[in-house]
């Protein structure tokens, strides 16, 4: 017998800036430090990517600690790190980084994406790796669109798409290093969907267009509330869209370590912090230009 999770928090997704980007930060958020492990969650664009205006290119930078994710919705990017890889994202596919003890990586769009014009619109999100994973070597996990496992609701409404973790017997193909759920789903009008979440696992449901119902009770919109984080028990959601909508959907077993973060570093404590400056200063995360 299915029991919903309880709902914990409602938030909107306020927009900050960061450098010449203005993107949407729904966590951390007012109230919300993490959803353990998830650290950060940015929805970017959509924006209009042309020759004269491209403010998401983002330069050669470092990460250490944890696991930096993006799920591309809408565009191209170009992927390149201190480990050799040079991918290209297209809309629906995602690159996973486990940064562990230190990579270095850019990301743009392509140049062909630019000269051509389009939108391009993705989530960005930090997952956090426990004390005994932080100095792991780093690593880089690619899939296209057509390459991520998909199951659809008996209303043949909804496309869920599994990134990584499971629904039921269907596994998505990411490694992970702990255990979490990444799921991306598409719902047409009136579509309806029950997701299986694990009772020990911290979750959350955010809106990046359409409108929702949660569980029977709650709206998601576009422009209002955008994300909802449940409680541990129960082990359903219920959505239910009002019109044509896209949702990401995350859970995983809280790590429930400290947290010392400063800008790209994520450790546990600021004397590995300052190991890591010291560490990327001095060439250890390897070299890109």
């Amino acid at each position: 017998m299915t029991k919903l999770k309880n709902i914990q928090h409602k938030v909107s997704s306020p927009l900050v800036n960061m450098g010449p980007i203005r993107l949407r930060q729904p966590l951390p958020t007012q109230g919300i430090e993490n959803v353990d492990p998830f650290l950060l969650l940015h929805h970017y664009g959509p924006y209009a990517i042309s020759e004269f205006n491209n403010p998401f290119d983002l330069g050669p930078h470092p990460h250490r600690g944890f696991e930096p994710i993006t799920l591309l919705f809408k565009g191209e990017q170009l992927h390149r790190d201190s480990l050799g890889n040079e991918m290209v994202v297209k809309a629906g596919g995602v690159q996973w980084t486990t940064a562990g003890r230190g990579i270095i990586h850019a990301e743009a769009p392509t140049k062909e994406f630019v000269k051509k014009g389009g939108d391009l619109e993705g989530i960005q999100l930090w997952l956090n790796l426990p004390a005994k994973h932080k100095m792991i070597p780093p690593n880089y996990q690619h899939l296209e669109d057509e390459e991520i496992p998909k199951i659809f609701s008996d209303d043949k409404k909804v496309q869920l798409n599994i990134v990584a973790g499971n629904q039921g017997d269907v596994f998505g193909k990411i490694q992970t290093q702990t255990e979490v759920n990444v799921f991306t789903a598409k719902a047409d009008k009136q579509g309806e969907i029950e997701i299986k979440i694990p009772e020990n696992h911290q979750s959350l449901v955010y809106l990046l267009d359409g409108e929702v119902l949660v569980n029977h009770k709650e709206v998601l919109q576009k422009g209002a509330n955008q994300m909802i984080t449940f409680h541990e028990e129960g082990d359903t959601i219920q959505l239910k869209a009002d019109i044509e909508s896209t949702l990401l959907i995350l859970s995983g077993i809280p790590i429930k370590e400290k947290v010392t973060q400063y800008g790209p570093y994520v450790m546990n404590t600021q004397t590995e912090i300052l190991e890591a400056m010291r560490d990327y200063q001095q060439g250890k995360m390897g070299y890109l230009y």
